[in-house]
């Protein structure tokens, strides 16, 4: 694909449609825009709605262009083989034909998936993943998601790879997916704002205030911290044990803690990896752009055929 190429890239999110128009095999951004995720007045959306939304938001981005391909990416469970969405707790859409109703309605190639995979391909190929073929981009926010790169592929599963938020770590709580003690309910960035709150009795507006009282002493916050950091490295001691990744790349809001993060939990997975690959920790490198690139990836590769 030569440099002269543009396509369309859409992140469907709970919240926001981030889309941009890019040019090249390396995407550069052209230009972009944000739109709210259109709900209904339950906070549901209809998926007939957001796909027409992103053929609006692709039609506004093309004026002038002519791309040859559209990225389209969305949460939830997402068979990409199938171009389905299967299920979409916060968006309220089950079994949906993404493929098929984005084909109808937009022109040219198209490529669909999920919105996390997306983010972990753009972070294996531009950003803090480069030079690894096997690694977990790891994001950590309101839930903890997973991509799972292998051979330089992101590993889909049907839809149901990369579920890292949901290994069972302890034994409680209860979480809503049905088991006890998942790693998102002790080191979500969420999961480490209420579990302080309810130590401490000092609610905080996030897992950042919780750092902050790190910084400062605070013994409420080194316990819930230090529980999130050993949950974090068993759960990537399990996935060094069962496919040994060669890097863990670490985004979402509470890997902007730095140091604070990487240095005890790279300390306690010293001291739990014995015979497995003790993979190399880094912090994600392109922010909330990732799901943006990664899409405009997929659908360079759908211009191309592959």
């Amino acid at each position: 694909m030569s440099s002269s190429h543009a396509v369309v890239a859409v992140d469907v999110g709970g919240t926001e449609i981030k889309a941009a128009l890019t040019r090249g095999p390396v995407p550069s951004v052209l230009r972009q825009l944000r739109r709210a995720t259109p709900k209904l007045a339950d906070g549901t959306a209809t998926a007939e709605a957001v796909v027409a939304e992103v053929a609006d938001i692709v039609a506004v981005l093309s004026e002038g262009e002519n791309p040859e391909a559209v990225g389209v990416v969305v949460p939830g469970i997402v068979d990409d083989e199938r171009r389905i969405g299967v299920f979409s707790a916060n968006l309220g859409w089950r079994d949906y034909p993404f493929g098929e109703a984005l084909a109808a309605a937009i022109p040219g190639p198209l490529a669909f998936g999920h919105d996390v995979r997306a983010g972990g391909l753009a972070e294996a190929r531009l950003g803090a993943g480069q030079g690894f073929d096997d690694l977990v981009v790891l994001p950590i926010g309101t839930g903890i998601a997973g991509a799972l790169i292998i051979g330089g592929r992101p590993h889909s599963g049907g839809g149901y790879a990369g579920e890292i938020g949901h290994l069972v770590i302890a034994d409680g709580p209860d979480c809503a997916c049905g088991q006890r003690g998942c790693l998102e309910l002790i080191a979500s960035s969420s999961a480490v704002a209420r579990r302080y709150t309810e130590r401490s009795g000092r609610a905080v507006g996030g897992a950042v205030d919780v750092a902050t009282a790190l910084r400062a002493g605070d013994a409420d916050a080194k316990l819930v911290w230090g529980e999130a950091v050993d949950a974090l490295a068993r759960a990537i001691t399990q996935l060094a044990t069962l496919f040994a990744p060669q890097a863990v790349v670490l985004g979402g809001g509470l890997a902007l803690a730095g140091e604070l993060l990487t240095g005890p939990l790279g300390a306690r997975l010293d001291e739990l990896i014995t015979i497995q690959r003790r993979p190399e920790l880094r912090r994600a490198a392109l922010g909330d752009q990732a799901g943006c690139l990664g899409a405009a990836l997929m659908a360079i590769e759908a211009r191309e055929g592959r």
